[in-house]
């Protein structure tokens, strides 16, 4: 595998459904690489959880990975929750639904050919490279934003 590459994704969202964006800042051997998107409706956490995906998607091939995020929701989804959600058969502890499947198989699958170091780093609070993940978000929001008005 392939050591050392350093990911930080963020989503944003106009609305909670509205239009939103996503974006990751990937970093390897001194090189560093940015991508975004976005979507006409959706949500904040979707665009959370398309960062992550579409960071790892990124790799051409596995890697160790130290993947940032400052959304709870993603790290604690990942590291506690998805086991759970997996051996219920996609069901919440209270028997419902489990909101985003679609996604969080995705990102299942998408972390499953890397190592993978998921961290949580808060929001908004001036770390430099989690405002570049913000930023790239933002943009991939008002991408989609601009394309709605036209």
């Amino acid at each position: 595998m392939t050591p050392g590459v350093v990911i930080y994704t963020d989503g944003s969202c106009r609305g909670n459904p509205g239009p939103g964006g996503w974006g990751a800042l990937l970093m390897f051997d001194g090189r560093e690489r940015e991508i975004w998107g976005g979507e006409a409706d959706t949500t904040n956490n979707r665009m959370e959880l398309t960062a992550a995906i579409e960071a790892l998607d990124a790799l051409k091939r596995p890697c160790h990975v130290e993947l940032h995020t400052d959304s709870q929701y993603v790290r604690n989804g990942i590291t506690q929750w998805l086991p759970l959600w997996k051996a219920r058969n996609w069901r919440t502890m209270t028997k419902g639904a489990v909101k985003n499947e679609d996604l969080w198989r995705r990102l299942d699958e998408a972390r499953l050919r890397h190592e993978v170091d998921w961290r949580w780093v808060r929001g908004h609070a001036g770390h430099e490279y989690n405002e570049r993940a913000d930023a790239l978000a933002k943009r991939g929001r008002a991408e989609v934003e601009a394309a709605l008005r036209a």
